[in-house]
Formats: C-alpha cells, structure tokens, sequence
C-alpha cells in the first residue's frame, strides 16, 4: 500500500511529510524534488519510478501532491485516493494553495490521520469526516453523535447522516446529455454517440429509500416477455433505448441493478450524480447540417450552408453557433443569413453564425463569398469540417424517466408528498460536418 504521501509547493519544498512504512526514507522526499518537480525536460507520466520506488503525483494549481510506495500497488488506487484527498481538502478550506496548506497543516495532518491508516486508504468521505473533524479541531461529541459518527465510518452509509430533516421534501432530477456527431458532406453517419450524466438533487428528510426507472431496453423487453399481454402492449408502445455501458454513484445498489436492472439508492444529501451512460444506437441527432463548398477560380470561393432542426415543432433549440472554416489566404467576406446573426472571425479562420432560438422542424441558411489572396502554395485547402453547437430540451438518446418513486417508512411521509422535478437538457459535444 500507500508508503507515505507528501505535499510539495513549486519550489519543491515540501509543506506536508508523513511515512507509514518503514521501507521509505527521508531520502525519497529530495528523489521526487529532484527527479520530477526539478526536472529539466517536462514529466509527462503521473507515475515515476525512481531507484525501485514508484511515485505517484497529481498537481492541482502549483501544488504537488505525491504518493510513495515500493510495493506493487494498484495505481487506479492510487490516483483514487490523491484525487479523494484533493476533494476533501477543497470541502474543508476551498482553493488549494500554498497559503491555504501552511494556515492549515494541523488540519491536513488529522485529515490524514483519519484517511489513511498504515497507508490504506480508509474513510473519505467528506460529509462523513466533517461530522467529526472541523476547522478548530475534534469535537466533544455526546454519546448520541459518537453512535452516528461510528455508523457513518464503519462504512454503512458513509454519504448520508441521520437526522436530516426539511419543511417541503423535494427531489430534482436532470438528465444532461452531449451528443457527438461526424457526418459525411452526402449525410451519411460516420461516427456519432451520446454521452448522458443523470444530476440530481435531493432535499428529503430522514434516510429515505429511492427507485429510479428508465426505458431500458432490457427491462422494457423482460416486461414484455414476462408481463401480461396488456402489459406488453404498454411497454412495446414505449421507445427503449439501448445503454452501451454506465457507472453509478456508491450509494446505487449494485446487487439489484444486476439482477433486476433498478437503480435503489439511499440518496446523499444535496446535489450528486447518479450515474453516467453512453449509448451509440438510435441517437436523436438534433440538427442536420448541409453544406455546399464551390471554388470560383482560384482567387474566390462560394458557401452555402443549410441546417435543418430534426425534432418536434413545439420544443425550442437555443444557443444555436454554427463555425465554417475558412482558408488560411482570406482577404474578405460578404456574409447574407436568413436568420440569426453571422461574422467573419479573421483570427480564428471561421465565419461565426449565431441563432439565439429556433423551433423543431424549420431550416435556415448562410450563403458566404470569400475572396482569397493569391499564392503560391499548391496544396489544396483541406477543407476542415463545420462545426456546431446548441442546446436542446430532450434527451438525444432517447432517454426518458419512467418513475422516480420515494419511500420513508419511519417519518410516515409517502411518495405523493415528495414535490419532484424533471428536466431534459441536450447539448452538442463535438458535433461536425465534413465538406
């Protein structure tokens, strides 16, 4: 495991020391100086190993973070915890700074205490730590908050305390997705993707327990195949989508999702997400972007571009910005657009058009004539792709929320008294079109 962790400035003196085995000497502090903060070429790796010891470093600002081992560790470990460690001390003192660390130390080093122990990580969870450790230092707890604080660290629920209570419970739920798009300038699909988080909010007093549904494939196709025929009616009426992989947040019961393929989860207090997907098949592509490139001669070049929106007519894209590339050699552009507004960027090559809303099923067009200066270079001008960006109000994946249903049997409040809110967000990633 973890051999000792240091803490570093840009200088390479180091504002944090502490060994857990006896394996690492004083000598691995002045290796890591030397080998990696003083370097003369640019240490590229997170992972050096220097004289049969490997060190593991993250830098957050100009502040070097370095874990030591001569074992054969895991180093996705590793990096989990220096990032853990990052996480916990922001919570604490916010920025980390050389400042924050020295006005601070005494608290890094009971943090560390807390942490690791014998350099295996323990306990890092921020809500559970600040239960018991603060800024000035332990608390004298009564025997009420021991038994609390021992349940949270003996890792039942280390993301939620007990006792929290509210006036309205309420629970927001957003589903963001990014869709990324390569299309040939004939419209075929050469690549495309959606990567999706699920956000949420919870505001819920006690420790309820929470079940999240959503128009999986594979559960649509169990309660067709396993349901009644009227519920199979139901379900097949239903868009399922197909998840290609996804990671939850700790507090989702694996077990279950396994098995069943229901997400249960005692939820955090506040904001967190739930989990991450990415889907490649049936994607909503919002927008269709058609482009006509012709070269007038050798001194001017004619565009046309046309995008079409590709959803319903009652929902609104926003923050629409389109970007066609221009050649290196342009003196000037007349720019004429239906709608929106359009301007020619000499510093980035690229005449930039801005549409502020437009609805589903409607088109607009640019037309540009660029002038070019003559040259000498005979390379033909690789025509980078268009680009694209926007905001849509529904999921591209095709991602939709069947229920979200809460139970707290001890406080004897029900589903129906929970105030809950969903929201479909879509936004474009990397969304382009060769010409």
């Amino acid at each position: 495991m973890i051999g000792g962790l240091f803490i570093y400035n840009h200088k390479g003196e180091v504002l944090i020391s502490r060994v857990y085995r006896d394996d690492i000497g004083r000598n691995a502090v002045d290796a890591f100086r030397v080998n990696v903060i003083h370097a003369r070429q640019q240490v590229r790796s997170p992972v050096t190993n220097i004289a049969r010891t490997s060190f593991f470093h993250v830098k957050r600002s100009n502040i070097w973070l370095a874990a030591v081992t001569k074992q054969n560790v895991n180093a996705a470990m590793v990096f989990e915890f220096l990032y853990k460690m990052c996480d916990v001390m922001t919570a604490y003192f916010g920025k980390i700074s050389e400042e924050n660390i020295k006005n601070n130390f005494v608290l890094i080093y009971e943090l560390l205490d807390e942490i690791l122990d014998f350099g295996y990580p323990q306990n890092s969870e921020t809500g559970a730590l600040k239960t018991f450790i603060t800024q000035q230092g332990i608390k004298s707890q009564t025997k009420e908050e021991q038994s609390q604080i021992t349940s949270q660290v003996t890792g039942q629920i280390g993301w939620r305390r007990e006792g929290i209570k509210y006036r309205r419970n309420e629970l927001f739920l957003d589903v963001l997705e990014s869709v990324n798009l390569l299309m040939s300038p004939q419209g075929q699909v050469l690549s495309a993707h959606v990567s999706g988080r699920v956000v949420m909010k919870s505001y819920l007093s006690g420790m309820p327990e929470c079940k999240f549904g959503m128009n999986d494939k594979i559960v649509i196709d169990k309660q067709s195949k396993g349901g009644s025929a009227d519920e199979a009616g139901k379900s097949s009426g239903k868009q399922s989508i197909a998840i290609d992989d996804c990671t939850f947040h700790q507090c989702v019961r694996l077990s279950k999702f396994d098995s069943e393929r229901s997400i249960s989860f005692i939820p955090p207090d506040g904001e967190y997400e739930l989990m991450r997907y990415r889907t490649t098949k049936d994607i909503i592509l919002p927008f269709r972007v058609i482009p006509l490139v012709r070269e007038v001669g050798r001194t001017k070049l004619e565009v046309k571009v046309v995008i079409k929106s590709n959803f319903k007519p009652s929902l609104l894209a926003q923050k629409i910005e389109v970007r066609i590339p221009t050649p290196l050699n342009t003196s000037g552009v007349q720019v004429i657009c239906m709608k929106g507004k359009a301007k020619y960027k000499a510093s980035e090559n690229a005449i930039v058009w801005k549409i502020k809303r437009m609805a589903g099923m409607k088109e607009s067009q640019i037309s540009a004539e660029i002038e070019l200066l003559p040259t000498n270079d005979k390379k033909k001008w690789a025509r980078p792709p268009i680009s694209m960006n926007f905001e849509v109000p529904f999921a591209p994946s095709g991602l939709k929320v069947r229920y979200l249903k809460v139970f707290e049997p001890k406080l004897n409040y029900s589903d129906h008294d929970v105030i809950k809110w969903v929201r479909y967000i879509g936004r474009s990633g990397i969304y382009e079109t060769r010409c």
